[in-house]
């Protein structure tokens, strides 16, 4: 069975900022090490607003606008991995390799889990939010920014207890650390 990994970058005191990412535009070191973080990956699962920020890697016109090779094998990489998108109100995908889900399944994932040749990501709190509570995520993995936010989208459900094991911990590049946990049963 594969895993399901939950990646996100988070604040300091445990925010993603309502879904604002300029506090945390990675370095070029730290666009290579989620590269290498997400070069396994085979599907992502996106909530509707993670998936209007990240879909951006899929346009032409945004890659043609992209420097260094850094950049370029993110979108690569991106690009080749298959995307689920669970949303109530977006009306259509845009990126390739894309299908819309109108509800969370939390039977179905345990299924593409089951079935997949490769590790699945979640990415976005609140469907990060879900299926860690469904028991479903294997891994978390945070990427932590030195900046604090004072508010915003919690990283992690605020009203459901975790208990974690860290796996590994790393200095990733201007000041960011990388944090992998595998939740305990």
């Amino acid at each position: 069975m594969r895993k399901l990994i939950y990646v996100s970058p988070m604040s300091l005191d445990g925010y993603l900022g309502d879904m604002k990412y300029d506090w945390s535009i990675p370095s070029e070191a730290s666009t290579a090490f989620i590269t290498e973080v997400i070069r396994p990956i085979g599907t992502y699962l996106y909530g509707r607003r993670n998936y209007e920020t990240m879909g951006v890697w899929d346009s032409p016109e945004f890659v043609s606008t992209l420097t260094g090779s850094t950049n370029l094998e993110f979108a690569r990489v991106w690009q080749a991995a298959d995307k689920v998108i669970y949303s109530k109100t977006l009306g259509a995908v845009s990126t390739k390799k894309t299908r819309l889900e109108r509800n969370f399944d939390p039977e179905a994932i345990r299924k593409m889990k089951a079935s997949s040749p490769n590790d699945l990501c979640v990415g976005g709190a609140n469907l990060a939010a879900q299926a860690i509570r469904a028991g479903l995520v294997d891994e978390i993995h945070l990427l932590v920014v030195p900046a604090t936010l004072g508010g915003g989208i919690s990283v992690l459900p605020r009203d459901y207890p975790l208990h974690l094991e860290l796996l590994q911990k790393q200095k990733v590049g201007d000041g960011w650390v990388s944090l992998r946990y595998r939740p305990k049963v």
